[in-house]
């Protein structure tokens, strides 16, 4: 464990653990090494003759770095990652070992798909899947284990993760980007990668008083718990003085992940108590969406070494902000070009202006599909809820870049005289600065934020890969439309006026630069038409909606038969979610509040009992005694409700007819029992309250 007084020198520790460029470039022969960076940064076959030259090699480094075992390290249909230790250990004869890893062990693994959420593309009779080595992500070593980043899929070829689409759809993204570029004339692109950087957000509270919740424990969230007299009321934690015990936790954390070659970058105090942040530094899209499951995955481990929980449920706490995850995106070409760099004057930048016309239609037309990539059981708690973007998508640009583009629609753009503006805060000490091109708009669920569209929606919990999905696809949709477009004109000028003017027609509906969790703003996104998606059931139904499956089929991302497994899969689990929920609430209430409320009725009683025998007046303390009393009769009534409900909904055998009873009828039993339960618990001696409080596990770390 890393502690304040160490001395770190960064540049010696980053990467160490990572099967990076560096490594490969010394320990591969030239070609070789040459041949795998073909694969990894342009996207080319990989080059069977060199697998067990690069398997060797990688061998020989991990067991350097105390590494025993290997694993296919892939990502499976259930939000979390997976793999299969085996050790290089081999015997040689007469008592002798070996240590072997070949080429086939690094390009191909097997293991139990039938074991893992499939939708139904499996049976449990049907277990063979196998693991495909990605190259181009790097291995790495962690905990005496090589980890080796694959893809997933089925013994028929359909994808059993959330990698494989995500690569697949970087491919169609990359292909559609090079032919909208060329078509502009740009000629020497070969490739274009998606670059994201995710903000991470997560609580810590102390694990004495987190191994005392079974909700916490279980389910990752309080199912019950009263709001605390202080929460973030002041607004006074918020980017804050970190605390000690927090701050060696986050430089531990940091440490482990700069090993990994993670660049995380930023960390502060979140708005609610006992929240944080951390945000790590751009990287390719597959590569990002690995390293933020590292990320998640190390956050909850070495917080129990600190005596810590990690918590990164959407919505811990009922009373405070909840905790999401910032998908920061943009596009890069293989010759360095941003491709949502507006320049010095936007409104010059042709290439700028088609960029936010592809992003205005694809949001536009598929807007349905980004709600759904954020649609977690969790979400559904904090989405628009006065901390997060409501449950409708719009896109932010910002003042000056909404009436560009519809200027240029009208055809009446009036030459901007490029001078920026700058910043004088009034004190001649402080240094002016130049301002932004538009200010941030914290309540749009995607927005425009300098060279790159942040999407804030995403649940904290929820792996980035579909989120990511969605938006390659649907950059490559609008790649190609403009493509074609561009491909039958002689006058590119032109015709990039007219795509711009009938973006703005067509899908200008989608742009909005208000306050996102204003009510006003709901009613007149249903009156644009937008769809708005309030829960995680109605949402998960657009991943087979036909206009969108056509999508995914038309750039080989997902075939009709996967999409309805993962609608399978997602609508499945969040009725176990729910379940689980349900089932915990009913075991916190019927073995810890009862009992304690019971007999802390009683003790009160008693003493009412003994100061009426003694002939004093004792009005107000039998007020007490009845108060509590229906309060807890209320709880039993509330817990029989809920029983039912339980019981109602293992009668369904469809998984979406019980997700949507768990969605509304279960969940408003559980809403019921819960509201009865926090408001005992405002009255009942602390002494005899089961569990630790908001209070107890907000403001004791």
């Amino acid at each position: 464990m890393y502690r304040s007084n160490e001395t770190i020198n960064i540049a010696e520790i980053f990467g160490s653990q990572v099967f990076n460029d560096t490594v490969m470039r010394h320990r591969l022969p030239k070609n070789v090494y040459q041949s795998l960076v073909k694969t990894s940064s342009k996207g080319q076959t990989l080059d069977p003759a060199i697998a067990d030259i690069v398997a060797n090699a990688m061998k020989d480094w991990a067991i350097e770095q105390g590494a025993t075992h290997y694993a296919h390290w892939f990502q499976p249909m259930n939000n979390a990652t997976a793999g299969k230790h085996d050790a290089f250990l081999s015997t040689a004869g007469e008592g002798s070992v070996t240590l072997e890893f070949s080429s086939k062990a690094l390009v191909k693994g097997e293991t139990d798909s039938s074991s893992f959420p499939s939708g139904g593309l499996r049976s449990t009779f049907e277990a063979r899947g196998y693991t495909a080595w990605d190259p181009t992500s790097p291995a790495f070593v962690r905990d005496g284990t090589l980890y080796i980043p694959t893809a997933f899929c089925s013994y028929t070829g359909e994808a059993m993760d959330t990698k494989t689409p995500l690569l697949r759809s970087m491919q169609a993204l990359s292909r559609e980007g090079v032919r909208f570029l060329h078509a502009l004339g740009m000629k020497e692109v070969s490739s274009v990668k998606p670059t994201v950087g995710a903000e991470q957000e997560y609580f810590l509270v102390d694990y004495d008083l987190y191994s005392k919740r079974l909700d916490l424990k279980i389910c990752g969230r309080t199912l019950l718990g009263a709001k605390p007299s202080k929460g973030q009321d002041l607004d006074d934690h918020y980017c804050g003085r970190i605390r000690l015990r927090v701050a060696e936790y986050m430089r531990d954390l940091d440490q482990r992940l700069w090993k990994l070659g993670i660049v995380s970058k930023t960390k502060h105090n979140e708005a609610a108590p006992a929240q944080h942040e951390l945000a790590t530094e751009y990287s390719t899209a597959n590569i990002a969406c690995d390293n933020n499951q590292l990320v998640m995955e190390i956050m909850r481990s070495l917080a129990k070494e600190h005596g810590l929980a990690c918590l990164l449920h959407e919505k811990p706490f009922a009373s405070v902000n909840g905790s999401g995850k910032h998908n920061n995106y943009s596009l890069v070409t293989d010759t360095g070009v941003n491709l949502l760099d507006p320049g010095k004057n936007p409104e010059e930048n042709p290439l700028f202006l088609l960029m936010l016309c592809a992003f205005i239609r694809g949001v536009d037309l598929y807007g349905d599909l980004l709600r759904m990539s954020a649609t977690c059981p969790g979400n559904d708690y904090r989405l628009g809820e006065g901390e997060a973007p409501p449950a409708v998508i719009s896109i932010f640009l910002g003042g000056h870049l909404s009436a560009t583009m519809s200027s240029i629609a009208r055809g009446t753009l009036a030459a901007h005289n490029g001078e920026a503006q700058m910043m004088n805060v009034g004190v001649e000490a402080i240094p002016t600065f130049q301002l932004d091109e538009s200010d941030r708009n914290r309540t749009s669920p995607f927005a425009f934020t300098g060279n790159k569209f942040e999407f804030r929606m995403v649940g904290s919990s929820q792996s980035i890969a579909y989120a990511n999905v969605v938006l390659n696809t649907m950059i490559a949709d609008s790649f190609s439309y403009m493509a074609e477009r561009l491909e039958q004109t002689e006058d590119i000028e032109r015709e990039t006026q007219k795509i711009i003017a009938d973006t703005m027609k067509e899908h200008s509906r989608i742009l909005f630069n208000g306050n996102n969790y204003n009510q006003e703003w709901i009613n007149e996104a249903a009156r644009r038409g937008l769809p708005i998606i309030r829960n995680s059931v109605d949402a998960y139904r657009t991943f087979i909606d036909p206009k969108n499956m056509k999508l995914f089929e038309r750039y080989n991302v997902f075939s009709e038969k996967e999409c309805h497994a993962r609608y399978e899969v997602l609508i499945e689990n969040y009725s176990k979610v729910r379940h689980i929920e349900a089932f915990t609430m009913l075991e916190m209430v019927k073995r810890q509040i009862l009992p304690s409320c019971i007999e802390y009725a009683g003790r009160v009683a008693g003493s009412y009992n003994n100061i009426q025998a003694a002939g004093m007046k004792a009005t107000a303390i039998g007020g007490h005694v009845q108060l509590v009393t229906s309060g807890i009769e209320e709880i039993i009534q509330a817990t029989g409700q809920l029983d039912e409900q339980v019981a109602k909904e293992e009668s369904f055998h469809s998984a979406e007819e019980k997700a949507i009873f768990s969605s509304t009828q279960l969940k408003q039993s559980m809403d019921e029992l819960r509201r009865k339960c926090d408001a005992l618990e405002t009255i009942v001696d602390a002494r005899n309250w089961p569990m630790p409080t908001y209070t107890d596990l907000l403001h004791r770390v």
